[in-house]
């Protein structure tokens, strides 16, 4: 029985020798490129997008800065005028009109209403991600159907809820919502990191003698802490920018003297107060101070915020 020979081709280089011959025309094969080098046209759209977006986020918070060193006159003239006197003493002027108490309300419920929907929502994640049980999928499915039903259709049973509970205008009703409200998206996030991580290391901690608690606490918990950074920052800058549910349930109850509307509630408050005599360069001020602390917080993180939503791809 003889063996075929395997002929090669003329294009294939044989052992010993050189490369291949070109073929006719003198014209070699064209090397690999990457994905997007030669897309020249749609380099050019994506990059000139990221600009206009750019642009278009940039200019607003520059023309809130700006408004805050200006004069009602000025603010009045021209929007783009530049300021003629750079006074820090506005923000003060904000600060004592109620600012100050506003941004301390809007602190304490996030204070409270961020790491409970962290612990929650990772729990909750870790059990339906890692374990198999009758339900699993049901409660997942029932979770991200929570993060597609907006708000505004629950406000009024809501209303009538924490109104019956006894909670309007407290800082505890308003953080359980918060907490309600956010779960959904927390527990979709968190249970595609928690598929991720590997199994070997919480197998490794069972081995050991760790129990179900203490191996998501002292294991799994800080293997996902890009993810846990990623969603709290998601987080923080949706519930710090909330209006329509403290507008709904932190409102002034009857004998009482609290007031403890958060700051997006104030900033509205305050602009309604004003009329059309009012100290548009304190408004701006004030808005200037709510939006500086995600501002800081983002930029802080960015690095963490990026590897915690490219770590479930990677791994």
């Amino acid at each position: 029985m003889s063996a075929t020979p395997i002929t090669k081709t003329s294009d294939e280089p044989e052992e010993g020798r050189g490369p291949a011959t070109p073929p006719a025309g003198g014209r070699r094969m064209p090397k690999e490129q990457r994905f997007g080098d030669a897309g020249g046209v749609l380099n050019v759209f994506s990059h000139g997008f990221l600009v206009l977006w750019t642009v278009m986020i940039i200019l607003p918070l520059l023309w809130i800065v700006l408004g805050s060193f200006k004069t009602d006159a000025q603010i009045g003239g021209s929007a783009w005028a530049w300021p003629a006197n750079w006074s820090f003493s506005v923000f003060g002027r904000a600060w004592d009109k109620g600012i100050g108490g506003f941004f301390l309300n809007t602190v304490i419920v996030l204070g409270f209403s961020v790491p409970l929907t962290m612990l929650f929502g990772s729990m909750a994640a870790y059990v339906l991600a890692r374990y198999e049980f009758p339900g699993n999928r049901f409660l997942y499915y029932l979770f991200v159907a929570g993060a597609m039903f907006p708000p505004y259709l629950a406000l009024v049973p809501l209303f009538f809820m924490v109104r019956n509970l006894g909670m309007l205008n407290t800082y505890q009703g308003l953080i359980l919502v918060y907490v309600a409200f956010s779960m959904p998206f927390t527990v979709f996030f968190m249970h595609s990191f928690f598929r991720t991580l590997p199994t070997a290391v919480h197998e490794a901690a069972m081995i050991d003698g760790c129990s179900h608690t203490r191996a998501f606490f002292q294991v799994m918990l800080p293997i996902a802490k890009p993810g846990l950074i990623s969603v709290g920052i998601f987080n923080l800058l949706g519930q710090w920018n909330q209006y329509i549910l403290p507008l709904t349930l932190m409102q002034k109850q009857s004998g009482t003297d609290h007031d403890r509307s958060v700051l997006t509630q104030g900033l509205v408050n305050l602009s309604l107060q004003q009329g059309y005599s009012g100290d548009y360069p304190a408004l701006f001020a004030g808005m200037t101070l709510a939006m500086l602390p995600v501002l800081v917080v983002y930029l802080s993180f960015q690095r963490q915020v990026q590897s915690g939503l490219s770590a479930g791809v990677l791994k």
